[in-house]
């Protein structure tokens, strides 16, 4: 009995939860007026810009998203190198920067996550008083 109750109440709120995140994925993934999707410009973005990434660009931004939890962290990644993919190709940049990568984190991350950001920079010395700005 116990265990039938257990399951009774276990898989519907396991399945509401993966909704949820199906869910939020599916919206990112319908067109917007331009006929892109959010996740088509996160890809063209990257795309664009795979060969301006250096290993120290890379390196940085891994570290970066280290906090992340490791199921969450690829998704993570990828949405943060999406935007820092769209700053370097607004810029014309040559090289993927540490500042471009560090303007392109607190861009692309809520404001609930930026305390994690200024945490591990922190602990890696890297100055953010230049970059105040963007976390209003």
């Amino acid at each position: 009995m116990w265990f039938i109750l257990f399951w009774v109440i276990t898989l519907p709120v396991m399945m509401g939860i993966g909704g949820f995140f199906m869910f939020r994925k599916f919206l990112k993934a319908l067109p917007k007026q331009d006929g892109w999707s959010d996740l088509d410009w996160q890809n063209y973005y990257i795309k664009k810009t795979v060969n301006l990434w250096g290993k120290e660009a890379k390196e940085l931004l891994n570290e970066l998203v280290s906090p992340v939890p490791e199921l969450f962290r690829q998704v993570a990644k990828e949405k943060i190198a999406g935007k820092i993919g769209q700053l370097a190709l607004e810029e014309r940049a040559k090289e993927i920067s540490n500042d471009i990568i560090i303007r392109g984190y607190i861009q692309a991350t809520p404001k609930r996550d930026h305390k994690f950001l200024r945490k591990k920079c922190e602990e890696m010395s890297i100055d953010l008083s230049q970059y105040e700005h963007l976390f209003d």
